[in-house]
């Protein structure tokens, strides 16, 4: 299904479960896909943002956290489509995944064929994936999400994790207003939608790296109290 001129297909899997992971692993690189592995709820957010994916296959029982609150965190920021893969078989279950924004649903144990199918089917509907990778250029700072690079008037940027994520959110979402929870939640978790001293210290070493000035942004403006925008010229 791949040829040189097109890249693969990339398909998320959060699961903890390293059996199934393995599984997955074969299975849909048997099928050309590109496939990268997280065994939890914030390794997958952080890999969405960071990387990237067409796709995503998410499990409900994580270790870490819940898989309905990871995919509620997620579709606040990713409109990439959402396969559900969990033992809860019940309607209840289905019906609140469905609404949290999940866009399919499939129960374990499972048939390959019919996951494949699934993937498919979904890949169609959504031809042209919201979160394919952009490269975000305003003739000054480029952002190429696929390849992971950043440059500042043709220089290579060197970013951490961290800073990287928090440009990669800023980037998908230019010129609008990402809030600070959404931030926190998805950089890190749940538990830290308060310690807003951490966005405070991470943008600050961001901007730095950017050179970037808080007091005239040319890039990360702050909206007080409510966020950050990334300034899309």
């Amino acid at each position: 299904m791949n040829t040189s001129t097109v890249p693969p297909v990339r398909v998320l899997v959060i699961d903890d479960e390293p059996q199934i992971r393995k599984f997955l692993d074969i299975s849909l690189r048997a099928q050309g896909y590109s496939v990268a592995m997280a065994a939890t709820g914030e390794a997958g957010l952080e890999m969405l943002a960071t990387q990237g994916a067409d796709i995503v296959i998410l499990d409900l029982g994580l270790p870490d956290r819940d898989g309905q609150s990871v995919l509620q965190t997620l579709r606040e920021w990713s409109q990439v489509p959402v396969i559900v893969l969990t033992v809860r078989a019940d309607d209840t279950g289905k019906v609140a995944a469905l609404d949290a924004g999940a866009n399919d649903y499939v129960t374990k144990p499972f048939s390959v064929p019919e996951l494949m199918a699934r993937i498919r089917a979904l890949l169609r509907t959504h031809a042209a994936p919201a979160d394919a990778a952009p490269v975000f250029d305003d003739g000054h700072l480029r952002v190429d999400l696929a390849r992971r690079e950043v440059h500042v008037d043709g220089a290579p940027v060197v970013l951490s994790r961290k800073e990287y994520a928090l440009l990669a959110l800023l980037v998908g979402n230019a010129g609008r207003v990402v809030t600070q929870p959404q931030l926190l939640r998805a950089l890190w978790g749940p538990t830290h939608q308060e310690d807003t001293h951490y966005l405070r210290i991470l943008v600050a070493k961001l901007r730095q790296k950017l050179g970037d000035d808080a007091a005239s942004p040319r890039w990360i403006a702050t909206e007080p109290g409510v966020g950050l925008r990334l300034l899309d010229h």
